[in-house]
């Protein structure tokens, strides 16, 4: 077993006081440059390692960390995050961290601005991210860059020099994998790449699924193969997309970018029309039973949960222990289908 060294021993060996030891390890008063030099020397030769937990514990500095995030009960999608989120609470909860989780309305730029504007009278260390909205995004990370906050994001990646880390997917090849799929079950046809519930130009994640989809077909050269893209709201799919079938009545394959696809294949079962191929994301409760029925072929698993935990628990580990903050943590990409959906809900 390796020999754990005290600050006794330390100074024994460098032939200094244990009070001049214990200042450069904790990089606290002035040790002369002798002093430092023989101290210095015998930590090279041992190879020593501060007791990070231990110098935490006596540190009295608690740092805030705030998670902005959008309300699970307007849009369910993000209830898992709410659980990673938790996970990393129980698991600090015994170091000098407070983990905030504040939600906003997915559907309100306005309700992103105004809770992010409660995070910064909170004075938090550092704030975690679901940047749905890019432009607004960009604005309140430089509110946090000037006031020396560390900002973290996941789920959707945005480019700012101001971001010190992103966990997520590789967004564009999410898309690509979803065109793979696609290609699997069907051979020709029209495919609509359909986005729900919100705005294109300001929604990259998006715009980046949407860039792999076509990536993929432009790249494999399937000529036989039409895109078309399709925008839809709420409070509009039931008509629109009414209409869209109707526009196009040889339609044989569905890419949704978000988490909604059993919005339309609830149309299609209403419709009787089980023959058009459906790819989505995410394992939500109703997409499952879309999925289980066969009207989803296919779910793509962003494990939001996983996300968020790495998201937090980046964060603590680099103010608690001194770990270097990774810029990027990429996910896999889990294909889910209706034999192997249970393994993961």
């Amino acid at each position: 077993m390796e020999k754990k060294y005290t600050i006794k021993d330390i100074a024994k060996m460098a032939g200094v006081s244990k009070g001049t030891v214990d200042r450069v390890l904790h990089n606290r008063g002035k040790v002369s440059p002798t002093a430092l030099d023989k101290i210095n020397e015998v930590l090279n030769v041992i190879n020593y390692e501060p007791n990070l937990i231990a110098r935490n514990l006596k540190n009295n500095k608690i740092y805030r960390i705030c998670v902005l995030l959008p309300d699970p009960e307007i849009d369910p999608y993000w209830l898992p995050c709410v659980n990673g989120i938790q996970d990393a609470m129980k698991e600090f909860k015994a170091y000098n961290v407070v983990i905030e989780t504040h939600y906003f309305n997915p559907e309100s730029t306005k309700s992103f601005l105004s809770t992010n504007e409660t995070i910064i009278k909170q004075s938090p260390d550092a704030v975690l991210i679901a940047p749905l909205f890019h432009k607004e995004t960009l604005e309140i990370i430089k509110q946090y860059d000037e006031l020396e906050v560390i900002v973290n994001t996941f789920n959707n990646q945005v480019e700012s020099a101001s971001i010190k880390s992103f966990v997520g997917q590789d967004l564009h090849k999410s898309g690509r994998v979803a065109a793979s799929l696609i290609n699997l079950v069907l051979t020709e046809g029209q495919i609509a790449i359909i986005h729900i519930d919100e705005s294109l130009k300001n929604a990259v994640h998006m715009q980046e699924k949407e860039k792999g989809f076509r990536n993929y077909f432009d790249e494999k050269k399937l000529s036989n193969f039409s895109l078309t893209t399709l925008k839809l709201k709420h409070s509009n799919i039931e008509a629109k997309f009414s209409a869209f079938l109707e526009e196009n009545p040889n339609l044989s394959g569905i890419f949704i970018t978000t988490s909604k696809a059993y919005q339309i294949a609830s149309h299609l079962d209403a419709l009787k029309n089980k023959k058009i191929a459906i790819i989505g994301y995410d394992l939500i409760e109703k997409n499952v039973s879309y999925l289980n029925q066969g009207l989803v072929h296919f779910l793509i698993h962003q494990n939001q949960k996983r996300q968020a935990y790495l998201g937090v628990s980046t964060l603590v580990e680099h103010f608690l222990f001194g770990k270097e903050i990774q810029e990027t943590i990429l996910l896999p990409i889990d294909i889910i289908n209706s034999e192997n959906a249970s393994f993961y809900v």
